[in-house]
């Protein structure tokens, strides 16, 4: 399967451990950036968030995004 969304997120992140354990779990692919690494990415992630740096943050294919979200709004949105 093909990767379906980009994860943002950085080393340090609880969240976003948790989130991309259960992901895995579930066979779910993703694309991860560490935000800390590629400053650009850290842009996407306060656009998507009104100027906050909220991770995990999810953005889909679409341009949709998620912050912090839960394994089942994931798992919704990939539905819709």
């Amino acid at each position: 399967m093909s990767e379906q969304f980009t994860l943002y997120s950085t080393p340090w992140c609880g969240y976003c451990h948790r989130l991309k354990s259960q992901l895995d779990r579930e066979g779910i692919s993703y694309v991860e950036v560490d935000i800390e690494v590629q400053p650009e990415a850290a842009e996407i992630v306060e656009k998507a968030n009104k100027g906050n740096q909220t991770v995990p943050t999810i953005v889909f294919a679409d341009g949709t995004a998620l912050s912090n979200p839960s394994l089942a709004q994931i798992k919704a949105q990939l539905a819709a």
